[in-house]
């Protein structure tokens, strides 16, 4: 049955977050926006208001920014859906502020979001069918640390979500392939030249991710403050022509804000951005520790594992020159395990300082 039309706002705005309706304090990224439709409409339909925080029970209208517009985003987040749900959606003036309201209908038909299924259960949206991995039949590190990404999953950024998505697609993987990956014991480097390269792959692609999360951060933060987007850095008109929208030009200026960390300087990238380096979440110490790990993934992208002499200006003493670095599973889940913990410190930071939508 079709919903009813929003004749007046002050009716909904107020009620506490259940079965029914959801209220998130800024505009999320198309991919969380998403997840909540979905969820809504496999389950009694709902409403989604953005721009409205519950905190403790008392209602924060906090209105969203005129710099983006919402209708562009949620028709990013429908297009990720299949098959789309009915859905209505317009703004209203609540406290003189501006607020977006979704109305999503109940679907006869299991809605989806990139393979995944949602559905409400109380005031949280669930995922109906979890990519896991058989943690009773697989080493111990490999099962601890599924479970380990399973609960930091919980109230994270859509970022951390993505983050944590791949990391557990990498276990699954880890986990069929122990007789290339680590054949004696997972505390012993593969001799199989098969596994050695498959580890440099496998472990380049964690490194990535933590660079794609801090991509997906910057693009959640601006969505939720525009104006730290703001900032003397120049761009040619070329560069705004050929994006074809706002997220597209966010993307692009985030990829080239990380062109100094994908060179492995972390200090570099969190001096030229505000929003990170605001948060004041990283020590020094994890910033040279995240550089270490950033270095190991430019040995092997670029030297096929051999050490070279910048190698050795971070990990003095420890290799020598034209040596073969060869990596464990457990320094490999080690090194995962220290980027998820440092993720979830700017996580925590960001959606605190920033008002982040959580998943």
């Amino acid at each position: 049955m079709k919903q009813e039309t929003i004749s007046d706002i002050s009716n909904i705005i107020g009620k506490p977050e259940g079965e029914k309706l959801e209220y998130k304090s800024v505009l999320p990224p198309a991919r969380t926006l998403g997840q909540i439709i979905c969820a809504f409409a496999n389950s009694a339909g709902g409403i989604i208001v953005l721009g409205v925080t519950e905190r403790n029970g008392k209602m924060i209208v906090h209105g969203l920014s005129e710099d983006f517009r919402a209708n562009s985003i949620l028709h990013k987040a429908l297009d990720l859906l299949s098959p789309k749900p009915n859905i209505n959606y317009n703004y209203y003036l609540h406290q003189e502020k501006r607020v977006y309201v979704i109305q999503v209908e109940a679907s006869s038909d299991l809605v989806t979001i990139e393979g995944k299924i949602y559905q409400r259960k109380g005031s949280v949206n669930v995922l109906n069918n979890p990519n896991e991995i058989n943690i009773t039949n697989t080493y111990i590190g490999i099962s601890s640390l599924f479970i380990e990404l399973n609960n930091y999953q919980n109230s994270c950024s859509g970022s951390m979500s993505k983050f944590i998505d791949h990391y557990k697609s990498l276990l699954n993987i880890v986990s069929d392939l122990d007789q290339i990956l680590y054949p004696e014991q997972p505390s012993i480097a593969t001799t199989n030249n098969e596994g050695k390269i498959l580890m440099r792959i496998l472990f380049s692609s964690c490194a990535d991710n933590f660079e794609t999360y801090l991509s997906d951060l910057l693009y959640e933060i601006y969505l939720a403050k525009p104006e730290t987007l703001k900032s003397d850095q120049q761009v040619s008109i070329k560069e705004v022509l050929n994006c074809s929208d706002i997220q597209e030009f966010i993307d692009y200026i985030a990829k080239k804000k990380l062109s100094k960390l994908q060179r492995g300087s972390v200090k570099g990238f969190i001096s030229e951005n505000n929003q990170i380096r605001d948060l004041k979440s990283i020590t020094d110490q994890e910033q040279n520790e995240i550089e270490k790990i950033l270095q190991i993934r430019h040995l092997y992208a670029h030297k096929n594992g051999v050490v070279d002499e910048k190698f050795l200006q971070y990990f003095q003493g420890e290799f020598s020159i034209n040596q073969q670095h060869e990596l464990s599973l457990d320094k490999f889940l080690e090194h995962i395990k220290y980027l998820l913990m440092i993720v979830r410190k700017i996580d925590n930071s960001a959606i605190n300082k920033y008002n982040l939508a959580t998943i």
